[in-house]
């Protein structure tokens, strides 16, 4: 695990489907930098489907969530998704936009048990189970992840598969299994060869495993790929000192310090998060 490695969470789609003419809503939403967290991943996805069969208290209390959410109004969206699990106790939605606000506030252990309830109240919802698995391999719990996100991918509906994947390999990786690893993320790459967040856990995943030269193809790929994010260019430069190209290592770490000075938040590249995996 990458000391330096943290978790930006920048895109929040929240799809609120309101009442029977089922029309949707859609917010954008950057999370801060959260420098505690050790490593960085495709965001949870929390896209919520609230359909007719919610009542109207709990469709109007997870639209109010999902824009105090999107406004940074925790306390607030708190209040909004706790009244619509009250309306309705088995609401994914609810539980999901619970587990975004404990996130934020750093809760992790919170954030996983919401996450974990929403997974039990949707067993075959990609995104959920891969929400969940995304909690897991950041709390420690690589290896136990692999099998949420093997769960998402058998969802045929689900839009995210190939996030997914890339969150399965990365894991796999953590989790001492660069075999599956390299097996997940090269599928990615056979379909999106410019996939950002593959390449750039591809890179890392290589570094790891110290074939250096590989590693150095996937980080060019990836700069190559995607506007430059500060964990892709400390593992560049890291990667090229154990090459013993010391000169490559500090142009590097350069323009480390000229594009990402301390206390300066960065996007990720791709706009769904930063991208060392």
């Amino acid at each position: 695990m990458w000391p330096d490695l943290r978790v930006v969470m920048v895109l929040l789609l929240v799809s609120l489907l309101v009442g029977c003419a089922a029309m949707s809503r859609k917010f954008t939403f950057m999370r801060p930098d959260l420098t505690h967290r050790k490593f960085t991943r495709t965001a949870p996805e929390y896209t919520f489907k609230a359909d007719r069969r919610k009542t109207s208290s709990a469709h109007e209390r997870l639209m109010l969530a999902g824009q105090r959410l999107q406004a940074g109004q925790l306390d607030e969206a708190e209040k909004q998704a706790r009244a619509a699990l009250k309306a309705q106790p088995d609401s994914v939605d609810a539980n999901t936009i619970l587990a975004a606000v404990a996130d934020q506030r750093g809760q992790a252990g919170q954030a996983g048990g919401y996450f974990a309830k929403a997974a039990e109240l949707a067993p075959n919802r990609g995104e959920v189970l891969n929400n969940y698995g995304v909690w897991l391999c950041g709390n420690g719990r690589a290896l136990e992840s692999l099998s949420w996100f093997d769960r998402a991918l058998s969802d045929p509906a689900y839009a995210g598969a190939a996030n997914a994947r890339v969150n399965a390999g990365a894991c796999a990786a953590d989790a001492g299994q660069p075999q599956r690893a390299e097996r997940d993320l090269r599928m990615v790459l056979a379909q999106q060869p410019e996939n950002s967040l593959a390449l750039a856990a591809m890179a890392r995943a290589k570094y790891a495993m110290g074939q250096y030269l590989e590693a150095r193809a996937f980080s060019e790929r990836r700069l190559a790929a995607a506007p430059a994010t500060a964990e892709i260019l400390r593992l560049a430069s890291q990667i090229e000192y154990k090459l013993g190209d010391n000169q490559a290592a500090a142009r590097y770490e350069q323009q480390v310090a000229v594009q990402f000075p301390p206390g300066t938040a960065q996007r990720g590249a791709t706009g769904n998060s930063t991208d060392i995996q």
